[in-house]
């Protein structure tokens, strides 16, 4: 049977050094390496660092740490893309990392998956940016919803608050994922937050019969003080961390951190996929996809599209990497220049009604 070795990391991000923690990252893929790894797992948005300051700051204090932020988030494909599509590659392990992405005037919470032999697999955003991070992200679009075939298996991902989406976790279980991937910042909200974590991964690897990996962040009291000097607010950038792997019986395969710096490793029994989904395939043969189904709008976002009659132009889409290619010869696309129009989804919804 097929085994396969996960990492999990929950280190702190660099907030002074340009390239700081993109060095902690390459890092933390050398030690995962070393210890027999073949897919290592990072914390949501760890490039540059997540955007504590959106929690805890009123919007009007909020510009210069954002334009901080934009000043130093990643550009796909770039040099930071390179350098963990080196060092992936070099190491032979497959890589989840978490971004913040600059899209022209844009930032977006961005998953890059990459395979061990260096390709991006997979760029997706995160849907809805949830409560505070609204004013910092732009959304995504379903074209990322999507499970990618790597060395490791098929593997899927989403960030945060979109596990309690249900229709998003259910369009990868659609697609038979076998390792999910879950990124949550960490130091945020308090213990609760650890503790809702928990469920939610656990039930996941449950109900997708697949294996969880997920990975959470960390921050200093240095840095926390750097974040805001009200020892009120600090309070908000503690706890909150539950970096750990899950098998798709729900079980935890090593002992969770909760706290520190630190590297949760487990060995994945491919097998306990079979055996879980032997009794319980929520896409398969547990499924009643005659009553209840996902209809789901996988094609890139635009800002701009032609009308209905006119002459079809390329329109500039909103930048979803190696996503955007997958649907350029979908027949619909073509009838309106990448994406259907208005009317026609109007016709679907009367046709649907009637």
């Amino acid at each position: 049977m097929t085994t396969i070795r996960a990492a999990a990391v929950q280190i702190a991000p660099d907030f002074d050094a340009i390239d700081g923690t993109l060095n902690r990252v390459c890092e933390a893929i050398d030690g995962a390496a070393s210890k027999g790894a073949q897919i290592v797992v990072f914390p949501e948005t760890f490039v540059p660092y997540y955007p504590y300051f959106s929690f805890v700051l009123p919007p009007c204090q909020q510009g210069a740490p954002h334009l901080a932020l934009m000043e130093r988030a990643v550009v796909v494909p770039g040099p930071v893309t390179q350098a963990v599509a080196d060092r992936a590659r070099a190491r032979g392990v497959v890589v989840l990392l978490g971004v913040n992405e600059r899209d022209h005037g844009s930032l977006y919470n961005t998953q890059l998956l990459f395979d061990a032999d260096g390709t991006l697999k997979l760029k997706r955003r995160k849907i809805t940016p949830t409560y505070h991070e609204r004013m910092v992200w732009g959304q995504g679009d379903g074209a990322g919803l999507r499970v990618a075939e790597t060395a490791v298996g098929r593997v899927g991902a989403l960030a945060c608050w979109e596990h309690y989406n249900p229709l998003a976790r259910y369009a990868l279980m659609a697609q038979h994922e076998e390792i999910h991937c879950a990124q949550f910042p960490g130091s945020l909200v308090g213990p609760i937050f650890a503790e809702q974590m928990a469920v939610t991964i656990r039930h996941h690897a449950l109900e997708s019969g697949c294996f969880v990996i997920n990975a959470t962040g960390w921050l200093t009291d240095a840095q926390i003080a750097a974040v805001t000097p009200d020892a009120g607010l600090q309070r908000a950038l503690r706890g909150g961390c539950h970096t750990a792997i899950v098998s798709p019986e729900g079980k935890y395969l090593a002992e969770p951190l909760n706290e520190g710096e630190g590297m949760v490793i487990a060995d994945l029994d491919m097998a306990l996929i079979t055996k879980r989904k032997r009794m319980m395939d929520s896409v398969g043969h547990y499924a009643r996809p005659e009553l209840l189904s996902l209809a789901i709008d996988s094609r890139p976002a635009a800002p701009m599209f032609p009308m209905p009659g006119t002459e079809p132009v390329t329109a500039p889409a909103i930048s979803n990497g190696s996503n955007a290619h997958d649907h350029a010869d979908t027949p619909a696309l073509h009838a309106v220049g990448g994406r259907a129009a208005a009317d026609d989804r109007a016709a679907v919804v009367r046709a649907a009604a009637a």
